[in-house]
């Protein structure tokens, strides 16, 4: 699959499990891509903010990203580096349950499962595993999230996480997109 060139901006409503916004501003770079965003939202009665800039290698692998997530009171920093063939430090500290990932997905980020349908070839029908280092919305945990993706046609592609027992069919545009994440987002821009 080959998507068109990313826009230089793209924005999502979030609803259903939390009510936000979210941003996000795309730049290619020497060597792969650039992405710098932020949402804000209020979910179980609490509201926070998750800014980021995810750096991403010419195969869409994540390599770096700083993400900075306010809730309540506290605001958190995190610093997480790759090497691109699944070898992860969070703040400086290696990450042995990150080992194989290559995908970064922030909970707070309609956009971050835009990263596995750039960067897997998927065979129509196969269900492709694209586990992924997870940050949380509130105090930036990370930990490892199995998930998989599974194509159905060039715009439509069925994700699993069987850790939160969840399933939906997410919808893309022609740039590779979230256009629609049922009970997550919608794109609006």
């Amino acid at each position: 699959m080959s998507f068109a060139s990313l826009p230089p901006v793209a924005s999502w409503r979030h609803e259903g499990a939390r009510a936000g916004f979210e941003v996000a501003f795309f730049a290619e770079e020497r060597g792969g891509v650039r992405v710098e965003g932020v949402t804000t939202a209020t979910e179980d009665g609490e509201s926070w903010i998750v800014d980021y800039v995810i750096h991403l290698d010419e195969s869409w692998r994540t390599r770096s990203a700083r993400i900075t997530g306010r809730s309540g009171a506290a605001t958190q920093v995190r610093l997480i580096e790759a090497d691109g063939d699944g070898h992860w430090q969070v703040d400086g500290a290696p990450a042995p349950q990150l080992q194989g990932c290559l995908d970064l997905d922030l909970e707070a980020s309609a956009m971050t499962n835009t990263f596995p349908v750039h960067r897997l070839r998927f065979p129509a029908g196969s269900a492709v595993p694209a586990p992924a280092a997870y940050v949380r919305a509130v105090g930036l945990a990370v930990d490892r999230l199995d998930q998989t993706y599974s194509r159905s046609d060039d715009e439509h592609y069925d994700y699993a996480a069987p850790r939160f027992d969840f399933t939906c069919r997410l919808t893309y545009d022609r740039h590779g997109l979230i256009l629609d994440y049922p009970g997550i987002a919608t794109r609006i821009q």
